[in-house]
């Protein structure tokens, strides 16, 4: 989209790369005790979801649902999709979507700031990208 976008340091070391969708790039969350997918517009300094212009606010909307989506086949039947922009550690517009379940070690609380982060195996890492870019694909 623009030449210019860089994605923040943190999010790059905390995450897989998935994929592109028309707006966002599609980030794995590198911590196997969520599945967690981010949603990062490729514009340059944007901090809000109000800092989008109409058409790629609703873009962004539609890209969103499609990620829950998958969401919901990738973590097979979680109990709920937890969607969420906070940008207060990153401040680059960026959207969680995080499937939950009752057995998870956050529930019910928040999964921000809960525990130590579990990166996943190399191998599952690498099963959970396929899985989800296929998903992607498909939807």
């Amino acid at each position: 989209m623009t030449s210019d976008f860089s994605l923040d340091p943190r999010l790059a070391g905390d995450t897989i790369a998935v994929g592109d969708l028309p707006l966002c790039a599609v980030l794995l969350l590198d911590d196997s005790r969520f599945p967690w997918l981010v949603l990062v517009p490729r514009r340059p300094a944007l901090r809000e979801l109000t800092d989008l212009p109409p058409d790629e606010a609703g873009l962004l909307m539609q890209e969103i649902s499609l990620a829950v989506g998958v969401m919901q086949e990738l973590a097979r039947g979680p109990d709920k999709v937890n969607v969420g922009a906070l940008g207060n550690v990153v401040e680059q517009l960026h959207v969680h979507v995080v499937g939950r379940f009752r057995s998870d070690p956050a529930w019910p609380g928040p999964v921000w700031g809960h525990g130590t982060r579990t990166p996943y195996p190399p191998h599952a890492a690498a099963q959970i990208v396929e899985r989800a870019r296929a998903l992607f694909a498909a939807a």
